[in-house]
């Protein structure tokens, strides 16, 4: 085995140059070669007490995997990993680990932390390279599970509990599954092949999943009940978006995020004769600060757009996205307007139809500069507008990617479903709701939030089913 490596920063992640890749749906992140890998794994100090561990929400045995990179065996890695997360190829990329496992990594106090998630991306995608799609499938148990919802809480709650023996049916609304992991996140962050070949694991472990059907409408939460199932869990999101109520928003050329990253992603608006169709080219105008934000300004430069502009009312120590991302967005040019708040869509009208305002098309942004004042409760110092620093930003198309809730059908349908104020549907410390039977988790309890979050929910929601149907524990 090689020497310890005490260098203090990380191996590079190669990447395709910012003028390339700001013009193509490629991934951007290229993953380590084998000997990259196995020089970060050799920066791992195997620490006794583990503080890596304890920052994962799924609990993954990162010395563990790390010591089997270290020994060449990259399958063995592979399977420890694969023992807490059934999504390791979509964590290794999407999963923020730089407020997780990496932050609280022993080499970070002095340096650059082990690149944690690098070397999970690598050992996913080593094994599904190299993979004889030989999986162990568990005896049935004889008890059955319904899931609402193929995301990352749906996905990993079904792989949990197939590998107990559960037969598991997972309820899809959209044509294909994967929920946010195929809309809401780009091809060059996420390949939807990646996605595919994670949620075919779970087929051949026995997840049954079909798709086009809207557990609300389709199906209710009930008739699941009496179709035979003993369990449900929701897992459906927060797919409803949110918008600021500003004059405007009625405008041709105004998205939510969540509409034009699923167009694109979802619905391939990005080819030359899309079915569903999108605004491409001009002048766009981004508003929010997170992930979701940074997704669309750069899916936005790659549809044709010739400035794109993010938009947010807080300062760049406050911008919540990840910033590896705002630095990859930085490097293909989008054009940060910070400390700016939108106040009104500008626009004129269809000549068609002059009368209704919904017709128009925009013009333009109206935005208000923004200075910071007092701490508000998220403990962020809350943005006050300045006054007379009003000013118009030329724009085609403005998106709003200021945040999302969860759709009311399923609580609208399902009787005793206790929701709070927000939407989210109320859970106690292992994913059960007001339900007998009945569990949630992930973004249709929190609001949007990490996919690794979500992961986690569902982790905890799979191990109090199968309490509850082997009679463990009592509700």
């Amino acid at each position: 085995m090689a020497k310890l490596n005490m260098r203090p920063d990380k191996n590079p992640m190669p990447a395709q140059p910012p003028e390339v890749r700001a013009h193509n749906f490629l991934e951007v992140a290229k993953g380590y070669s084998e000997d990259a890998a196995l020089d970060e794994a050799m920066r791992c100090l195997s620490c006794r007490d583990m503080p890596c561990v304890s920052g994962c929400p799924v609990n993954i045995r990162i010395p563990e995997f790390i010591g089997k990179i270290k020994e060449g065996d990259f399958e063995g890695a592979y399977r420890v990993i694969s023992e807490s997360s059934s999504l390791p190829a979509v964590c290794g990329r999407v999963c923020p680990q730089e407020t997780q496992c990496e932050e609280r990594c022993v080499r970070g106090k002095k340096g650059e932390p082990v690149g944690i998630g690098r070397l999970e991306r690598f050992v996913a995608d080593y094994h599904n390279e190299h993979d004889a799609g030989n999986i162990s499938v568990p005896e049935p148990n004889g008890h059955r599970v319904a899931v609402v919802g193929s995301g990352p809480s749906g996905l990993t709650c079904a792989g949990d509990l197939a590998k107990k023996g559960y037969a598991v049916t997972v309820y899809e609304a959209l044509h294909t599954a994967g929920g946010v992991l195929v809309y809401g996140i780009p091809e060059f962050r996420l390949p939807k092949a990646i996605v595919k070949k994670e949620t075919e694991t779970l087929e051949k472990l026995g997840v049954k999943i079909e798709t086009n059907v809207i557990i609300g409408k389709t199906l209710t939460v009930d008739e699941l009940f009496e179709d035979g199932f003993e369990a449900v869990f929701i897992g459906s999101g927060a797919g409803l978006p949110n918008f600021m109520n500003i004059p405007g928003e009625g405008y041709k050329g105004v998205y939510s995020a969540n509409e034009f990253l699923t167009r694109s992603n979802l619905m391939k608006a990005y080819l030359d004769e899309p079915s569903t169709p999108i605004m491409k080219g001009g002048r766009v105008a981004v508003v929010g600060g997170g992930n979701v934000a940074m997704d669309a300004a750069r899916t936005a430069l790659r549809l044709g757009a010739e400035t794109v502009y993010i938009v947010y009312r807080r300062s760049m120590e406050e911008l919540p996205a990840r910033r590896e991302e705002v630095e990859h967005a930085r490097e293909e040019g989008i054009i940060f307007r910070l400390l700016t708040n939108p106040t009104r869509i500008l626009g004129y009208e269809n000549p068609e139809n002059a009368r209704d305002p919904k017709n128009g098309f925009v013009t333009g942004i109206e935005c208000i500069e923004m200075e910071l004042g007092e701490p508000d409760a998220s403990g962020r110092r809350r943005p006050v507008p300045k006054e007379g620093s009003e000013f118009v930003l030329d724009v085609d198309t403005v998106v709003m990617a200021i945040g999302t809730s969860p759709n009311p059908l399923i609580k609208n349908t399902t009787e005793g479903l206790e929701v709070n104020r927000r939407g989210g549907i109320v859970v106690n410390e292992d994913g059960l709701t007001s339900r007998v039977g009945v569990y949630a988790g992930g973004d249709a309890v929190t609001g949007a939030a990490t996919v690794i979050s979500a992961m986690g929910a569902g982790k905890t929601a799979a191990k109090a089913i199968d309490e509850y149907l082997t009679g463990k524990k009592e509700l």
